[in-house]
């Protein structure tokens, strides 16, 4: 924290935000980050503030010690996280439309996880989107289809605020006049508990006797709402509940799970560690759990946290460097300033983490992702999760050529047939520009060396070791 004097906010921030009709309580929770970001404060956690984690609950070991009657998952709801584009893939819309299984989306797959939890337990737990101001008419188009997911009252989705994007030279709001959209951005995932909020959905969730929810990312499709857990809750007076996994190499790069000197638990994200750090970050013995972003927590412990906060949560601030028009590297440079959902843990009085097997972690960040989930490496079950096969304690480790790989219709087109088998991989490089035939098994760790010039992996053919396409 530096104690250097500073300029007060530009005025045009607020005003703007009040002409997008924003309510005051997002207006006061940006301006504070703001003001965090404008007195130099780093929202940096170094290793002399935060200690390793070493012990948790598990989720194995968690035991269902209720009648079974089904009778508290009516205090409950499911919250997807939906606010995400494919920018990273080149798209311009939601990724949650982004087919997952031949002829099933991220979202498709939401809903039939919805209603199978209503059909196999008899409960008409709510579903619901928290959508930003670029995904919310396609869910709503997407979600059309479906008139039996609005039983129970409630919308199928709320909005996520928004906040102006800092010009980096000025720290003035960014103006970009040929899209005017890209001068705003989403706050991040953080903003799940004043959405709520200023939506009205807390307090009707709270009439209706709802009183626990279960959030997580509309990409993760191994998360599904589990009793255990709610009843691990309710019976410990558990407020928060954060679902950790072991890290892996392919992990070390996220966010870990630390504690704090007064021994709160804590979140620290990558953007969070000093320059100085980042091998120790990234030390998956020594920070051993990641947040999978699987996040339980208690809705009347929220409306009190939120009424003793007046409406705007204090969470980390996250500084984000990017480009006003994500597509352009050469458009100017901007600061969004951010918050992880996931930071609450050292908030909520009475906060937890369990540590969870990887098959309730499944996401698709890019398209190396997507491969893994899309192949034999990940089984879709009957009630429409993605899981991990179950011979297997971690997805492969997959890097693609990012020059022929990273949007989804160069993706799309180097695997005409579908993906390669890899619940026998273990790793799979590619370099090069590749494609792949019919029927091609990946074993072990694979090394795949191609060229500028397009070449092609002939049908059925096994992989084992390293290939020169």
């Amino acid at each position: 924290m530096s104690s250097t004097t500073h300029s007060p906010p530009d005025p045009r921030f607020a005003k703007n935000m009040r002409e997008a009709e924003l309510p005051e309580t997002a207006i006061a929770a940006f301006t504070l980050h703001l003001e965090r970001f404008l007195a130099g404060q780093s929202g940096l956690l170094d290793r002399s503030l935060i200690d390793s984690v070493d012990a948790l609950d598990e989720w194995d070991n968690l035991e269902s010690t209720s009648t079974h009657d089904g009778r508290i998952l009516d205090r409950a709801v499911v919250i997807k996280l939906n606010g995400g584009l494919g920018t990273g893939m080149g798209l311009e819309h939601s990724k949650s439309l982004i087919e997952v299984r031949p002829g099933q989306s991220f979202l498709d797959l939401i809903v039939r996880q919805t209603l199978a939890l209503r059909k196999n337990r008899g409960r008409n737990v709510p579903l619901l989107l928290m959508n930003s101001f670029r995904t919310a008419k396609e869910a709503e188009n997407t979600l059309s289809a479906y008139s039996e997911l609005t039983e129970g009252g409630f919308p199928l989705g709320f909005m996520q605020h928004k906040i102006p994007k800092i010009l980096i030279d000025d720290l003035i709001p960014a103006i970009w006049q040929s899209n005017p959209e890209f001068e705003w951005c989403p706050p991040g995932h953080g903003d799940l508990y004043a959405a709520l909020a200023t939506s009205g959905l807390l307090d009707r969730l709270l009439a209706k006797g709802i009183e626990y929810a279960f959030a997580s990312n509309s990409d993760n499709l191994g998360a599904v709402l589990d009793p255990r857990i709610l009843e691990f809750m309710d019976q410990r007076g558990v407020d928060f509940i954060m679902e950790v996994a072991d890290r892996t190499p392919a992990d070390r790069k996220g966010g870990h799970l630390c504690r704090l000197a007064d021994g709160r638990l804590a979140l620290r994200e990558s953007a969070q560690c000093p320059p100085d750090e980042i091998d120790e970050f990234q030390n998956i013995e020594l920070y051993r759990f990641f947040n999978t972003n699987n996040i339980w927590f208690s809705l009347p412990a929220l409306k009190e946290l939120l009424d003793r906060h007046d409406g705007v949560l204090p969470l980390d601030t996250i500084v984000n460097r990017k480009n006003v028009d994500p597509r352009d590297p050469e458009s100017p440079a901007v600061v969004q300033l951010e918050t992880a959902m996931g930071a609450a843990i050292s908030l909520f009085d009475n906060a937890t983490a369990v540590r969870v097997p990887r098959r309730r972690f499944s996401p698709v960040k890019n398209t190396d992702d997507l491969l893994a989930v899309r192949s034999d490496a990940f089984e879709l079950t009957s009630d429409g999760r993605v899981v991990l096969d179950g011979s297997r304690t971690a997805p492969p480790t997959i890097r693609l050529d990012p020059r022929y790989f990273k949007h989804l219709d160069d993706f799309d087109r180097r695997f005409p047939a579908g993906p390669p088998s890899l619940v026998n991989c273990r790793s799979l490089s590619v370099t090069g520009d590749v494609t792949f035939g019919e029927g091609v098994v990946v074993e072990g760790d694979v090394t795949i060396r191609g060229s500028d010039e397009p070449s092609r992996i002939p049908n059925g053919t096994i992989l084992r070791t390293e290939h020169r396409a």
